[in-house]
C-alpha cells in the first residue's frame, strides 16, 4: 500500500470552494497540508466540544495559529455538547456529530461554499464497516464512509500508517487527541481491541479490505441502477407528488429489499410500509420529511410542508395583488357566454363583500352548488368528486365574508352567480 498524496484523486475538488473540518489532529492536519499544497481553495471550521478541558482550548489555538500563518479563513464554535447530549438522549459521539454537521452546513449556506471536506481514512472505513455489520445493515452500510452530496473524503483510501508517513516526511505538526484512547467509546474499543490485533495477525488486512470495498462499491452501483429501473415502473413522479401503484409494488419479487431501498430515503421503514399496504383507503402515515396516503389503488407520497395559514385577499378595485395562483378578473365583460367552464366564475358583484378572501378547506364548510338543490357540505362534495387527501388540502376557495363563492376550477355557489337583474357583472378566471 505505497500510495502517496499525489496519487489522491483531487480533480473533483480543484474548482470548488471548500470547508475543511479541522480538529488539529493528524488526519485533518495532513489534509490541510495537501489542500494548501495543491492550491485548492478552502476555509477551516474548528469545533470546540468542551469535552477535554484545557486541551480543547489548546486545539482551537493550534488550528487558528496555522490558519493565520497560511492566511486561511478560520471559523470556530464552542458547543455545549453535554447539555445537547442530555436533552436529545444521545451518546457523546452522536451529539458531537449532529452539532458539528448542522454548523458545517449552515456555514456552507452562509458563505456560499461548495462542500465540506473531512480527513476520514481507510482505518475509519474498517471501523465503520465492522460496527455497522454488528448492528445489522445492508450493502450501503457495509460500504462505510463514502463521498456524499457536498461532503468529500479524499483520504478515505489511505491508511492511518500512510497518513502518518506523509506527516513525518513533510514535517507536519499536529496535536494528539487523548480521547482516542478513551475506553467509553465503541469506535475506540473496536480500534484497539479488534482492528489492531487483526492487523498484527494479518498484516495485509487493510489492503485486502480496500479491495473488498472496491468490489462492494461496484455491486452497490449495479444494484442501485437496477433498483432505479424497477422503481421507474412503479413510482410515477408528478409535479408535487409521487403516485405508487399498490398492485405493482406488491408484485415485486424481493419486496422487503425494494421497500427498504425505495422508502428509507423518505424516512419510512420497510416493515412500516409492508403493514401500510394492507391498510384501508384514506389511512395516512408520516415520517420526519414526508407523508404517505393510502388512496384506493395507489399510495400518494408528498413532502411535508408547513401549512400556510396566511390570509390571502383579492381587492377587486386593485390590480396590484400577488397571489399563489394565476387569477384575473374583469367587471362587465364585453363578451357574454351562455355557458361558463369550471375555470370561470360569472358573479353578481353587488352581492360580494370586497375584498374577497382566498383560503383552503375548513371543517364544516358548505356551499350551494350551481346545478344542484339545497346546500352541500364541502367534505361531501370532495368525496363525490373522488378527491384524494392531497387534492382536498390543495383546493382553493374564494370567499365573500364567511360564505364560499367559488370552489376554484370546480363549481360556484349559486347565491352569487349572475341573474337577470344583475347590474354589475364580475368575471373571474383561473388561468390554465
Amino acid at each position: 500500500m505505497g500510495m502517496d498524496i499525489w496519487d489522491l484523486k483531487l480533480d473533483e475538488l480543484k474548482d470548488k470552494q471548500l470547508l475543511l473540518a479541522h480538529s488539529g489532529g493528524l488526519d485533518s492536519s495532513v489534509l490541510a497540508f495537501i489542500l494548501l499544497r495543491e492550491k485548492i481553495r478552502f476555509s477551516v471550521a474548528h469545533c470546540n466540544f468542551q469535552l477535554r478541558g484545557k486541551d480543547s482550548n489548546e486545539d482551537l489555538n493550534f488550528v487558528k495559529k496555522w490558519c493565520d500563518h497560511n492566511k486561511i479563513p478560520f471559523y470556530a464554535k464552542v458547543f455545549e455538547t453535554k447539555v445537547y447530549k442530555k436533552q436529545h438522549k444521545l451518546s457523546t459521539q452522536e451529539a458531537a456529530r449532529e452539532l458539528r454537521y448542522e454548523w458545517f452546513y449552515s456555514l456552507l449556506k452562509q458563505h456560499k461554499m461548495d462542500g465540506i471536506v473531512t480527513g476520514h481514512h481507510l482505518n475509519d472505513q474498517l471501523e465503520t464497516f465492522l460496527i455497522n455489520a454488528t448492528r445489522g445493515t445492508g450493502i450501503l452500510g457495509l460500504l462505510g464512509i463514502s463521498n456524499k452530496d457536498k461532503l468529500y473524503r479524499p483520504m478515505r483510501m489511505l491508511s492511518r500508517k500512510q497518513i502518518l508517513a506523509i506527516a513525518q516526511k513533510n514535517k507536519i505538526q499536529w496535536r494528539e487527541d487523548a480521547s482516542n484512547a478513551a475506553a467509553e467509546y465503541l469506535r475506540n474499543q473496536m480500534r484497539h481491541k479488534v482492528i489492531t490485533p487483526l492487523e498484527n495477525l494479518k498484516p495485509n488486512a487493510l489492503s485486502n479490505f480496500k479491495t473488498t470495498l472496491e468490489h462492494l462499491s461496484e455491486a452497490a452501483a449495479f444494484l442501485q441502477e437496477n433498483l432505479n429501473l424497477l422503481k421507474s415502473n412503479v413510482f410515477e413522479e408528478q409535479q408535487d407528488r409521487i403516485l405508487i401503484d399498490i398492485t405493482s409494488l406488491k408484485n415485486q419479487k424481493y419486496l422487503n429489499f425494494c421497500l427498504h431501498n425505495w422508502f428509507v430515503p423518505y424516512g419510512f421503514h420497510a416493515k412500516e410500509i409492508l403493514k401500510f399496504l394492507e391498510s384501508s383507503s384514506g389511512k395516512v402515515i408520516e415520517s420526519v420529511s414526508h407523508r404517505l396516503i393510502h388512496d384506493r389503488t395507489k399510495l400518494i407520497l408528498t413532502r411535508l410542508e408547513t401549512k400556510n395559514t396566511e390570509e390571502l385577499w383579492i381587492d377587486l378595485e386593485s390590480r396590484k395583488v400577488k397571489l399563489p395562483l394565476p387569477i384575473s378578473w374583469e367587471v362587465n365583460p364585453k363578451k357574454i357566454k351562455s355557458q361558463w367552464n369550471p375555470n370561470e366564475a360569472f358573479l353578481d358583484k353587488e352581492l360580494l363583500k370586497n375584498p374577497l378572501q382566498l383560503r383552503k378547506y375548513e371543517k364544516g364548510d358548505y356551499f350551494y352548488p350551481t346545478g344542484m338543490k339545497g346546500k352541500k357540505l364541502l367534505s361531501k362534495f370532495f368525496k363525490d368528486e373522488k378527491y384524494s387527501l392531497v387534492e382536498k388540502e390543495q383546493q382553493w376557495l374564494l370567499c365573500s365574508g364567511k360564505s364560499i363563492v367559488w370552489v376554484l376550477g370546480k363549481r360556484c355557489d349559486r347565491r352569487f352567480t349572475v341573474g337577470v337583474q344583475t347590474k354589475d357583472k364580475l368575471l373571474i378566471r383561473l388561468e390554465e
